[in-house]
């Protein structure tokens, strides 16, 4: 029954803005090599799918209304979502839903990560459900500006709502059964707004690195990359960043993001830069880039809105598979965030028996 905000301190990249779109590009970029180099180094660790656990997850298809807000529109999609049942006790068993944000969805969200670690733990439903306008969760009439007027957030918050509802009858799960919502970034300020907007359906949501804030001129980012820079336990700068990664440096074309930006094509990979450009200019401004524990809420609201910062941890780290190399604070920082859960789901199974009573 509570909204539970990590932040971390940011990326260890400090980029002057030239031009408003090449810290965008560049940090993209960068994303796409720590990406590559984490899951070679899950693979390594056995924490891939591998060939037995790849048929595991299930995918499946919603039919989203393309404006649920208007009743003489009746547009729709298909919306995507992944299932990871292994662990499932059944009925009354809690669901862990990982929300999407500005990217693809693939098997991987509902079997590595913290929501797939910690379902075993509960016998907990894994669901992650892909973003609309993002990886194949495309609209007909695809990316083009008439189009991109239904992406927002507040339409991404209706079609979690929906697919709470078409999915608890999908899979017969029980009314008294907790949702848990968990996000990163913006998907973590979709979980939390997701718990605040609709507590009758959302029980309790963990929200990473979550962006809670809309401000148009992020310059605090700068404060935060600085201090990163700085920090010994960090490492301090982009070089040894890219050395980590086996890359000597990271090419960068205007005329090449401005025509990916252009382009009206589903982006199949990574992050749907079009897309979220859109959002940023319509929403959220965020005229900078990843730190972004600076617009979220890094003191307790209450007992029943607890927040976490882990120290030397970058954006989103604890959503991460574990690995031998985790710091002891991002180590411990899990840890506290079972324990709320735990606490959480004890009093909806407290309320579960008083609901049969």
């Amino acid at each position: 029954m509570a909204v539970w905000l990590a932040q971390w301190l940011g990326p260890l990249l400090l980029v002057s803005l030239w031009g408003l779109l090449a810290p965008a590009s560049l940090l993209r970029r960068l994303g796409e090599h720590i990406q590559q180099f984490q899951e070679s180094s899950a693979q390594g660790l056995g924490l891939s799918l591998g060939p037995g656990a790849a048929a595991l997850p299930k995918v499946g298809w919603l039919e989203q209304l393309l404006d649920p807000f208007n009743v003489s529109d009746r547009r729709s999609f298909l919306q995507r979502y992944w299932v990871n049942d292994q662990h499932w006790v059944g009925q009354d068993g809690p669901i862990f839903l990982h929300l999407g944000g500005e990217g693809i969805l693939g098997p991987g969200s509902v079997m590595r990560g913290h929501p797939a670690a910690l379902a075993p733990a509960w016998g907990a439903l894994v669901i992650s459900l892909e973003h609309r306008f993002y990886g194949l969760s495309i609209p007909a009439g695809g990316l083009e500006m008439a189009q991109l007027r239904f992406l927002s957030s507040r339409l991404a918050l209706a079609d979690v709502v929906s697919a709470r509802l078409a999915l608890s009858r999908l899979f017969n799960i029980s009314s008294s059964s907790p949702w848990i919502c968990f996000g990163g970034s913006y998907a973590g300020s979709l979980a939390a707004w997701a718990r605040l907007k609709f507590p009758h359906l959302i029980f309790a949501s963990v929200a990473s690195s979550a962006p809670v804030r809309a401000v148009l001129d992020f310059s605090e980012y700068n404060d935060v990359v600085s201090r990163s820079l700085m920090s010994t336990a960090i490492g301090g700068s982009l070089e040894i960043v890219l050395h980590s990664l086996g890359q000597k440096c990271l090419s960068f074309s205007r005329a090449e993001t401005v025509a990916q930006l252009r382009s009206t094509e589903p982006q199949l990979s990574g992050v749907g830069d079009r897309q979220w450009l859109y959002q940023t200019c319509t929403e959220f401004g965020f005229w900078d880039t990843d730190p972004w524990h600076v617009l979220s809420v890094t003191q307790a609201l209450g007992s029943s809105e607890s927040t976490l910062l882990i120290r030397t941890g970058s954006h989103c780290l604890d959503m991460a598979p574990e690995r031998p190399s985790d710091s002891p604070s991002l180590r411990l920082g899990r840890q506290n965030i079972f324990q709320q859960l735990q606490t959480w789901l004890k009093l909806a199974k407290e309320s579960q028996i008083k609901g049969e009573v």
